[in-house]
């Protein structure tokens, strides 16, 4: 297995610490994809804003179906989801 260094969560600060706090606020935890960038809080913040985009925003595709693509895709690709 792969080793990122990662800025553990009482240690982020400025805008890295925003995301985490926002993390938590939404999903309960800070997500391990969310980590393994954590070295880099502005492409961080650009992947948050896209994945808020995509998986939140009014669209012609159900929450749910949106979901059930994000799980197939991620069994696919052997990734835990």
């Amino acid at each position: 297995m792969a080793w990122i260094e990662q800025v553990p969560e009482d240690r982020a600060t400025g805008k890295l610490a925003k995301i985490y706090e926002m993390a938590k606020g939404r999903a309960g935890r800070v997500a391990n994809i969310l980590k393994i960038m954590s070295l880099r809080p502005g492409p961080l913040s650009t992947f948050m804003r896209l994945y808020v985009q995509l998986m939140k925003e009014e669209s012609t595709i159900s929450f749910a179906d949106r979901e059930m693509v994000a799980a197939v895709t991620s069994e696919v690709n052997g990734c835990f989801y």
